[in-house]
């Protein structure tokens, strides 16, 4: 930031660079951002705010809107935010962050999903100032010749430092050609759009990278790169995602997304705060206080369940959701007595359920889930795989058998 330091920052410019950076993993190059802001703001012509989405499934959770949360803030500052449907290159497949080659989408699948994408989108984005646009308007249209030229600009020895690629070649696990194509035209996306900066999760940094590289090759201002951080899903282990069933989608229910925010760790609840709660950082830090002062963490999350069901639904359904939670409890399902129990390491559900007793062997466990048994915090367990991050919860199993177990 030394180079940065120099030039004079202007109160409205230093306000946007801290809104901008708010829980976000990378801003590359910062200094050259800067710059960008003061040249908007001198000239009052917006800047252009690109994020790439492929429709390889029909809904958005809340680990999407991680991002779309930051495309809405600059929208509020006032730039072009453009939302790309990547239709064309998810007939590639994003190998980003994969081991395996991903199978494509046929177009009739990315047609599908693309239908619902935007609508879901636009409960976050604001419509009437937001520019749709599908990179098959201009990958059409590129052709074999155009290809191939775009090939020409990038080499494979850059290519190869990905980090995914690197560990596949490495281990002799097959690369396939088609899968180089994906950043380049992910890239010439920029290119077209001529976008100022472009978004993405921490997974998609060497994508963006690409198209600051290409636009340099078209005799374009290279594009600056803002990373976020990608959102733990349930499990609290791997990132949010549909394919892990660790999701939130922000189509559900108000009672289903409730009983899932509840359900995350004391522990993961701040980094959901972080990412998703468009809470001041004092407000943040005050409930951080509050819970080191004694006050139970459960009233904080019901906070944060509250504030993303009232805005993907209502406050009312908001409302309604808490009372329908709590009324579960109430109505005598949970007991207020029961056995406790304390592990210091997060252990799956099977083997808590055998070393709280609550089933007296590990296929009898197994069996329960099966058979829709077992409930973790009023929510019914489904993986048998499913292992508890640090945080105190409630096992059913059954209507009368309970434990509350704290892991640390």
């Amino acid at each position: 930031m030394s180079n940065t330091q120099e030039i004079e920052l202007t109160p409205q410019v230093n306000k946007a660079l801290a809104i901008i950076k708010r829980g976000c993993d990378e801003l590359l190059v910062e200094s050259e951002f800067i710059k960008k802001l003061i040249k908007s703001e001198q000239t009052g012509v917006p800047l252009k705010i690109k994020l790439g989405l492929d429709p390889t499934a029909p809904d958005i959770h809340l680990g999407h809107t991680v991002v779309l949360n930051k495309m809405r803030q600059l929208q509020d500052l006032g730039h072009e935010v453009i939302f790309l449907i990547g239709d064309f290159t998810a007939m590639i497949g994003d190998p980003s962050g994969r081991n395996v080659t991903r199978p494509p989408l046929t177009a009739e699948q990315v047609k599908e999903n693309a239908k619902t994408y935007y609508e879901q989108a636009s409960k976050i984005l604001d419509p009437k100032r937001t520019t749709i646009r599908y990179n098959s308007e201009w990958c059409d249209e590129l052709g074999t010749r155009g290809l191939i030229q775009l090939a020409s600009r990038y080499t494979v020895a850059r290519m190869i430092e990905r980090d995914d690629f690197t560990k596949r070649f490495k281990s002799n696990t097959p690369i396939s050609v088609h899968e180089f194509l994906y950043p380049l035209l992910q890239g010439y996306d920029s290119v077209v759009l001529k976008a100022d900066l472009e978004l993405g999760g921490t997974d998609q940094k060497f994508n963006l990278l690409v198209g600051r590289e290409l636009q340099k090759e078209y005799g374009l201002e290279p594009q600056c790169v803002l990373t976020m951080p990608l959102l733990v899903g349930l499990d609290g282990v791997e990132k949010m995602s549909k394919s892990k069933n660790n999701y939130i989608g922000i189509d559900e229910s108000p009672d289903d997304m409730f009983g899932k925010i509840m359900s995350i760790s004391d522990e993961l609840m701040w980094r959901y705060y972080e990412l998703l709660s468009f809470r001041s950082d004092e407000e943040i830090a005050t409930f951080k206080q509050d819970v080191q002062a004694g006050r139970n963490p459960r009233d904080i999350k019901v906070l944060l369940a509250r504030e993303i069901i009232a805005r993907f639904h209502s406050e009312q359904a908001a409302q309604q959701a808490q009372e329908n939670f709590e009324a579960r409890f109430r109505d005598g399902a949970i007991p207020d007595e029961m056995p406790e129990f304390s592990f210091d390491q997060g252990l799956s559900v099977l083997k808590l359920l055998r070393e709280t007793g609550l089933c007296a062997s590990g296929s009898e466990a197994s069996r329960q889930v099966e058979q829709g048994g077992v409930r973790v915090d009023s929510e019914k367990v489904s993986d048998k795989n499913l292992v508890l991050d640090s945080g105190t919860y409630v096992i059913q199993v059954g209507k009368r058998k309970f434990a509350r177990v704290t892991l640390k």
